[in-house]
């Protein structure tokens, strides 16, 4: 591989985010439109595309509820709560789901592209790598988000 191959964005796993996928995350962010969307890789395509989104009245549990038990997946999460000086915020969560029963080339897939997906999504506040439910619970969260 040549330098210029190595140097240039997404090189490394060579999968790209595609225009919808940055759309849906900036109706997220700025827009307030989706309370989580939820990203898998499309490997023939070698694109991070939207699988699901969540609409802002939708719960957390709703939320985890979408993601595979057994294969990797990327989403974002809107997490709204009132601070001990009684104000309104919001924060933006980055998780990397990837559960320990998903195949091991998937696992690969994903940890290699996080990054990128990463440097796309620009305005993300707090990031969780999770292999099990109890590693991204609403308490996890709170705890991060205070």
């Amino acid at each position: 591989m040549s330098f210029r191959e190595l140097t240039r964005p997404n090189a490394t796993s060579g999968i790209g985010v595609d225009d919808n996928s940055k759309n849906t995350f900036l109706e997220l962010k700025r827009k307030k439109i989706h309370r989580y969307v939820i990203f898998k890789i499309e490997e023939k395509k070698k694109e991070v595309v939207v699988e699901k989104t969540g609409d802002s009245a939708e719960s957390y549990d709703d939320f985890t509820a979408c993601l595979p038990d057994n294969d990797c997946r990327y989403a974002v999460y809107d997490y709204d709560f009132v601070t001990s000086d009684n104000c309104r915020k919001s924060k933006i969560f980055f998780i990397a789901w990837s559960p320990s029963t998903s195949r091991i080339r998937s696992k690969m897939l994903y940890a290699t592209s996080k990054d990128m997906i990463r440097r796309e999504l620009d305005g993300i506040h707090y990031e969780i790598q999770a292999t099990d439910p109890t590693e991204m619970d609403l308490e996890v969260l709170r705890d991060r988000a205070n």
